[in-house]
């Protein structure tokens, strides 16, 4: 099922009286403290940003390494809950009612919550607690659980602490517990900023879009780099390209806010007048300095693609290597062992796909008979001086497009 940033939650989904959102994290809990204490920082900044772009009235604030968003009612808890998903670094997030922190209030809201959501079948009560209280969690899962089965006693309810179809649940702090049901998943990985930025060639196919998703999962943020490919890709190539840029940056309003769009159509032409063996290898090569000389000038520490190998002839591994070559920048590959169908799931998940199927033209560049097995003599013979110097100077001439209207 297609997912994307900004999904939309039913509020019927949300506890009754919901006023908060669990967030969970995963990598950010096993850092070193200096280090957890940033990358929790960058988290509140990121989460921030999605609520306003959004235009969610919460705030943000934090328990030890897990912040919690604090909202004025159950619709904007659902709101709250998918911006939260959508940040990277988040594993899953929880729509919650707070309580006070005793056995009673806990049990109470664990009636009123079941009441709510549960239509029948079998269910669990399962209650974590941190700090100090005059019980233990299995008073409360007890106590709870009596109080949810008199209040859904009429759905004939099932207790099943193995496999219920329906868990409620609640964490109990000394100051306050949250009483919830579902964990709806994040993406995982490391809040965005956390890493020195890349940049990343974006074709708008399925592939590229994924790729640069990924690094930023690892913390990275991205700048996109999309060829202008002239005659031979037409402006439904570059409208798909903006159209994947505008998706990620979704998920990140402070991080990603242009595309950077580099002429590359009188290149196009000259090779396809001038090569045919190794042509489209030549011509990602061209890309490569593109993107180099880019990150040079910004400061950016890598080059990101969407290749994988095998999957097209430019991709084998020996003309990987040949690719490789041109630049002293490290080229990152994050789907490099994965197959199309997979690639095309996650394209999915995230919202990419649909641009990925405007038709665009530029296979017409790519030769009869592509080069897989190509080496560096082979490309010192055929690749034309001019390369590297229009490289620099299309570099130079590159436009920002603005992804926010």
């Amino acid at each position: 099922m297609d997912h994307g940033p900004g999904a939309t939650m039913d509020a019927a989904d949300v506890p009754p009286g919901a006023d908060a959102v669990l967030v969970r994290v995963g990598e950010i809990g096993t850092k070193s403290e200096r280090v957890r204490y940033e990358m929790q920082s960058q988290l509140g900044r990121n989460l921030k940003a999605l609520l306003a772009d959004r235009g969610i009235d919460a705030r943000v604030r934090h328990r030890r390494n897990r912040p919690i968003v604090e909202v004025d009612g159950p619709l904007e808890a659902a709101a709250a809950t998918d911006a939260a998903t959508d940040a990277f670094g988040v594993v899953s997030a929880s729509p919650a009612v707070t309580v006070d922190p005793t056995m009673d209030a806990v049990a109470d809201a664990l009636g009123d919550v079941a009441a709510d959501r549960f239509s029948g079948g079998s269910f669990a009560v399962r209650v974590d607690r941190v700090g100090d209280h005059p019980f233990t969690s299995e008073d409360a899962e007890r106590e709870g659980g009596s109080a949810v089965f008199e209040a859904v006693s009429d759905r004939d309810p099932e207790v099943d602490l193995e496999d219920p179809d329906v868990t409620f649940r609640a964490k109990v702090h000394d100051d306050e517990a949250f009483v919830f049901v579902e964990k709806h998943p994040g993406p995982g990985g490391l809040p965005l900023g956390s890493q020195r930025p890349l940049v990343a060639l974006l074709s708008g196919g399925i592939d590229s879009p994924v790729a640069a998703f990924e690094v930023m999962s690892r913390g990275a943020p991205i700048t996109p780099i999309y060829l202008d490919l002239g005659d031979f890709g037409g402006p439904d190539h570059r409208a798909r390209s903006e159209a994947s840029a505008r998706t990620l940056a979704a998920y990140a309003p402070n991080h990603l806010d242009s595309i950077l769009v580099v002429d590359a159509g009188d290149v196009c032409r000259e090779l396809a007048d001038t090569l045919e063996s190794g042509r489209m290898l030549v011509f990602r090569r061209f890309m490569y300095r593109v993107a180099a000389d880019v990150a040079a000038d910004i400061g950016a520490t890598g080059v990101v693609t969407g290749e994988a190998i095998g999957q097209k002839s430019s991709q084998t591994t020996q003309n990987l290597s040949v690719l490789d070559s041109v630049t002293d920048f490290p080229v990152h590959r994050p789907l490099l062992t994965r197959d199309k169908s997979t690639i095309t799931d996650h394209a999915r998940r995230i919202g990419t796909y649909e641009a990925a199927e405007i038709p665009a033209g530029c296979e017409r560049f790519a030769p009869d008979q592509p080069e897989t097995r190509a080496g560096l003599e082979q490309m010192a013979d055929i690749e034309p001086e001019w390369l590297r110097e229009r490289a620099r100077a299309a570099a130079d001439d590159r436009e920002y497009v603005a992804l926010r209207r």
